[in-house]
């Protein structure tokens, strides 16, 4: 006899009825002129927790789940119990200015369950959530080299063990900080543990923390990120901040298990010093003449594509910057949020709240430009695509190594190639390469294979600049303090894009393959990464060392075959 099983039934039941208040929900914030948040799965930042008791909090029916300076966010069921009002006049006299968002019921249990890791941080260690300021100061004014790290370490490991783990995260993101890195990774090795920081987006090694230190400073780390701390065979995401200064930092935490330990990946997110504009871009002339006209388009998509760090989100915070105005609605949908936008709703996505079921929740708070963070399956980009055929503006990213293969990735994803003219607006690709540094830099001549490539790349040039005769080559000087020895200050981006005319249309149903294609859009006279990059290299703003790292050139004559 077939035995009915009321547990998978009883959870579809529940599932459904999880599903129909978060829809409500989402309807009564438009309403009531809220916007509205689900926080299931979202890191909820122990700094805001901590601001509203849990029991004012259970009583409200509120949370406080984020806290950046004197802003702190707010989730309510009802706005309107007066509990809440009492609960907002509290953070007031507090100084604190909080921003009302409406959320589910499920959201509040789940964020309600941190309250349990609040208080056992604050059984072991009060404050552990905070940095000293003063210290991470003076810290960040002793660190002028990676080698400084280093030397401070050492002196670190002479202090008791109850504030070694502090001093230890302070000098590390201190020096991270101060140096410029963009990422923090701690990695358990053999007889220690080994510190790196991303300078310049080069991987650098910093120094080797004592082994005894790991299974604290691992849980250190995961209290302060809001993660599970007997977690240890699975993937963590989460995130903190802490003040450097007038300006909050915020942390983005990755934990992986690996052979030895957990590996831990942390990203630096500073808004104070995030500037998003396409003057910051620093686009070529033509690129920034094209990108002016497919911005005042009201429908269809950007597309920015490139490999994973090649700066995508930076540029399109910068095209919804240049297209933010008091008429228009943006939405975002993000994994995470990096940067806070005033102006403009960013959502974050979460195990209850997909790209694919965020994308369409957005589509129907009628904005009108929609981002979305990356089109990583089917289901994303078919509902991207439908967006941007129904009246919307949409902004993406996708993982490919160039414009071109972005057709071949939608195609991939399952998006009618045939419906491309009428979605697509736009592929751009971009790398990012590192910036001499303008105090050390010096000089040499050109050998004649570079030359020969320097003409090679740029015969094809739409717009070439003139090749000095003889050629000098701008390289690395020695290191000074303001490159941290390096050679290297900062990067910039290389770009390239194809617009979505007929002829590159007729090329991808005809013969998608990327030289084609290519071909096709050669009218459009838009130069490539690679012109842009060797453009760069003339103006003495990189190294031809350094584009060869980033981009393939063609191959020198003294090279041996393959």
């Amino acid at each position: 006899m077939v035995q009915f099983n009321d547990h998978l039934a009883n959870e579809r039941l529940s599932e459904l009825r999880h599903e129909e208040e978060e829809r409500v929900i989402a309807t009564q914030a438009a309403q009531y002129g809220y916007p509205y948040i689900n926080l299931n799965g979202y890191t909820i930042n122990p700094n805001a927790l901590s601001e509203i008791p849990e029991a004012v909090a259970r009583g409200a029916s509120a949370v406080a789940f984020e806290r950046a300076g004197a802003q702190i966010k707010v989730a309510v069921k009802n706005p309107s119990l007066p509990e809440v009002a009492t609960m907002l006049t509290q953070l007031q006299n507090k100084k604190l200015v909080p921003a009302i968002y409406m959320c589910s019921s499920k959201s509040l249990d789940h964020a309600w369950e941190r309250y349990r890791d609040l208080s056992i941080t604050s059984a072991k260690k009060r404050g552990v959530f905070d940095f000293d300021p003063e210290n991470i100061a003076r810290f960040s004014t002793a660190v002028r080299a990676a080698t400084d790290v280093a030397d401070i370490m050492k002196s670190i490991g002479t202090i008791n063990n109850a504030r070694r783990i502090t001093e230890t995260l302070e000098l590390t993101f201190a020096g991270a900080l101060s140096l410029g890195a963009s990422d923090i990774h701690i990695e358990p090795e053999d007889g220690g543990i080994r510190l790196r920081y991303r300078l310049n987006g080069v991987l650098r090694d910093i120094v080797d923390i004592d082994a005894g230190l790991y299974s604290r400073l691992m849980s250190r780390l995961k209290l302060l990120a809001g993660m599970t701390l007997n977690k240890k065979l699975g993937a963590q995401d989460g995130r903190f901040t802490f003040s450097m200064g007038e300006h909050e930092i915020e942390v983005r935490v990755s934990v992986i298990p690996a052979a030895l330990g957990e590996s831990v990946v942390m990203r630096l997110l500073d808004p104070s010093v995030a500037s998003f504009s396409l003057d910051k871009l620093q686009l070529s002339d033509i690129m920034l003449r094209v990108m002016k006209v497919e911005l005042k388009k009201k429908t269809g998509m950007i597309i920015t594509s490139g490999p994973t760090g090649s700066g995508k989100t930076t540029a399109l915070y910068a095209f919804l910057r240049e297209k933010h105005t008091e008429n228009t609605k943006i939405i975002t949908i993000e994994n995470p949020i990096e940067y806070k936008l005033d102006g403009i709703v960013q959502t974050q996505v979460s195990e209850d709240y997909t790209f694919a079921s965020g994308l369409r929740s957005i589509l129907r708070q009628d904005p009108n430009v929609i981002m979305v963070g990356e089109i990583r399956d089917s289901e994303v980009a078919e509902t991207a695509v439908r967006a941007a055929q129904t009246g919307h503006l949409v902004f993406t990213t996708l993982h490919t190594n160039n414009a071109v293969g972005g057709f071949a990735r939608l195609t991939n994803l399952g998006v009618d190639p045939r419906i491309f003219k009428s979605a697509i607006n736009i592929m751009l690709g971009q790398r990012l390469i590192r910036l001499l540094c303008p105090q050390c830099k010096t000089t040499k001549p050109a050998s004649e294979n570079e030359r020969t490539i320097v003409e090679r790349v740029l015969s094809d040039h739409p717009e070439p600049p003139t090749i000095p005769s003889p050629l000098t080559l701008h390289i690395p000087g020695p290191g000074c303090a303001l490159c941290s020895m390096s050679g290297y200050k900062g990067r910039i981006g290389i770009f390239e894009a194809i617009l979505m005319d007929d002829a590159v249309e007729e090329a991808i149903l005809r013969d998608p393959r990327e030289q084609v294609i290519l071909e096709a859009a050669m009218p459009q006279k838009i130069p490539s990464m690679t012109h842009d990059g060797m453009v760069k290299v003339l103006c003495g703003d990189t190294s031809f060392e350094e584009l060869e790292r980033v981009v393939e050139l063609p191959r020198r004559a003294d090279d041996p075959l393959p």
